[in-house]
This record gives C-alpha cells, structure tokens and sequence, in this order.
C-alpha cells in the first residue's frame, strides 16, 4: 500500500491508497511531539511507500525504516490532489493552520504561479483560532457566530496580536461582538482575495485547508469574488492524497 501524509503545524493527515482506491484516511493533531504522533498515525499499517509533505515531512523520511519515503512541496501536494478531485480547477486557495496559499493550475496537476505566506499567522487558521478564545467561542463555532453580525467593523491589522487590541479596543466601545467577528473574517477574506488576484484567479476556484470549514469565510470569499468556490468533502486532506498520488508514480 502506499500513503500520503500531510504534516501541518496544526494537525497532520493521512490518506492511504490500495490501488486506485482510498483504503482509509486519519486525522491528528501534530502538538509538540510530531516524531510521536507520526508514529502513532502510522500504528497497524503496513506501508510499501509512503510521501510526505507539509512543515514536518523531513521527519518522515528521516525517522521511518522499512518502506520507501519520499518527499514533495505542499504546493506540489495540494496541486496534484486538488486536480485529482476537480480536474477542471484552475486556481487553488487553501488556508491551513499557520500558512496560506493561492496556487494557479495549468491542468494535470501542474502549477503555474503559487504565492504563500507563511511569515506569520496573520490570516490563518491559527489567527482564527487565537482571536475565537477572545470571544470565549469555540473555534468550531466561531464562523457560524460571525454570521450573526450585520455590519463588519474594519479590523486594520492582520497581526495575531494588534488585531486582537483592536477587537478589545471595539468591545470595550460597546460595539456588537458578532460585527467584530464578522469584520475579523473581512480581514482574512481581504487579505487572501489579494493574493489570489496577483496569481491570476480564474475559476474553478476549489478551496482547501482546514479554513474551508469555516462558513463565514466560504460566505464572504464567494461574496467577494462573485465565484461559487468548490470545496472537497474533507478540505484538509487534499494535501495527504496529492502526496499519496505522488508516491504512487515514484
């Protein structure tokens, strides 16, 4: 069998594949022991190649014996399973934990411009997921919670932590918390609409990562570009299954 693993800074994917089949997919979280989780991602399957990408995929084929490793770029990996699942797409955006990328296709997985910020994690999942603990929202809820606002109030910075001065600065002038999150969302879909214009955005769009499931976010991007995104079943495994693809042709 031959796999594919996508080790994020916020969690890490696998997708193995028997054939031309998905025989099953796993989930974890990465934390602060990847060498460890990859492990226990790995636990019971028995592999004769495995692919590896995302920040951690030096440790993959650094530390794991007994099949073949290979490793490939996450822009790499997310083209080839993207135009695996959609293969008339022609322009990627995916917004993961701590990075974003806006990637346009040429067709048969091919890549033609990509631009990826991964500096900070202004405009990330990771920026989600600090500023949703300062509304005390769950993360999983915090798209939906933003929704509820009406009126998007401007957040001007994309840092983690002046974006959250300024959220704080609009609470305590008693401005609605929803509208804040909805203009927190604004911010995101700004910045990453900027990055898919200097690619060359043309449709299909597909949208992957694990921002994907924000619906805030899908509502405000399609708003914004005037384009109905396609998004997979599982956005954030559309990198583990370009990386599987990728070993199957090694």
């Amino acid at each position: 069998m031959i796999a594919g693993i996508d080790i994020g800074s916020r969690s890490m994917e696998l997708v193995v594949l028997e054939g031309d089949e998905i025989a099953f997919k796993r989930k974890l979280p990465t934390t602060f022991d990847p060498s460890a989780q990859i492990q226990t991602i790995l636990e019971d399957v028995k592999l004769d190649r495995i692919a590896a990408t995302g920040y951690g995929r030096k440790l993959v084929t650094e530390e794991l014996t007994g099949c073949e490793c290979f490793s490939l770029t996450e822009i790499k990996a997310y083209a080839l399973g993207v135009s695996h699942l959609y293969p008339e797409a022609r322009t990627i955006l995916d917004i993961g934990g701590q990075d974003t990328k806006a990637i346009s296709l040429l067709g048969n997985g091919k890549v033609a411009k990509f631009e990826m910020n991964d500096r900070c994690a202004a405009g990330t999942g990771k920026f989600l997921e600090h500023l949703a603990t300062v509304f005390q929202i769950p993360i999983e809820d915090f798209g939906n919670y933003a929704l509820e606002g009406t009126e998007p109030l401007m957040i001007n910075s994309m840092c983690t932590v002046f974006a959250e001065t300024e959220a704080t600065s609009l609470m305590a002038q008693g401005k609605n918390p929803r509208d804040i999150a909805l203009g927190l969302h604004g911010s995101i879909v700004r910045r990453t609409t900027n990055m898919l214009g200097r690619v060359g955005l043309k449709g299909p769009l597909v949208f992957a990562g694990g921002v994907a499931n924000n619906p805030c976010v899908v509502s405000m991007l399609k708003e914004s570009l005037d384009i109905d995104p396609l998004i997979p079943e599982e956005p954030d495994f559309a990198g583990a299954l370009g990386a599987a693809l990728h070993g199957k042709v090694q």
